[in-house]
């Protein structure tokens, strides 16, 4: 929809309901609005996508003439698998109270060393190991290594796959204890809260 300032982008919003007078003029619709992070009490933080938009529970009626097109907004999860993501193509993964800036769900899983949660827009590799993602930078390593690999286990797995080697060969047995304990625990355990 048409920002109130030419300079602004667009603003993002659902539309619920349409309506007109009798002789079908004067349309009007009754829209929800999608926050971008910047409009958020919170700010843009590293985590939040360039497509990402929250929706509120901010309602509003509009006149049908702000409308400058249709967009799409994605599902986290869709967004992610999308092979290419066109100007009209966002994402969101939040709820956002507009007046108390409470976000639902409140927690989200985080990866990484630097446990953030995941940026769409950012590069990452997973651990062949413990399944987990890390950003190239986070782990000593440009873009483009990154790019050409062809495996990867973090520094964690790496020297727990060297004890689980040594541990089979002089006991003749696999164990995959310590594996185990640190996936359940990246899983389960970690969060990111907005405060």
């Amino acid at each position: 929809m048409r920002p109130s300032e030419p300079s602004k982008p667009s603003y993002v919003a659902k539309i619920e309901r349409i309506e007109s007078d009798a002789r079908g003029a004067n349309v009007k619709v009754h829209v929800r609005w999608y926050y971008r992070p910047e409009e958020s009490i919170g700010g843009r933080r590293q985590f939040h996508g360039s497509k990402e938009v929250f929706l509120s529970d901010h309602h509003d009626i509009q006149s049908a003439d702000t409308i400058e097109g249709k967009c799409t907004v994605h599902s986290f999860k869709s967004y992610t698998k999308l092979d290419a993501v066109g100007n009209d193509d966002f994402f969101c993964r939040f709820e956002y109270n507009s007046s108390s800036g409470a976000f639902n769900p409140d927690r989200v899983a985080v990866y990484c060393k630097c446990e953030m949660p995941y940026n769409p827009d950012d590069l990452m590799v997973q651990c062949e190991g413990c399944s987990d993602w890390f950003h190239p930078n986070c782990i000593n390593m440009t873009a483009e290594e990154a790019k050409r690999l062809d495996h990867f286990f973090c520094e964690s797995c790496s020297t727990e796959g060297q004890k689980k080697l040594q541990n089979s060969q002089a006991n003749g047995r696999h164990s995959d204890a310590k594996v185990e304990t640190k996936r359940r625990r990246r899983h389960g355990g970690k969060r990111y809260l907005f405060a």
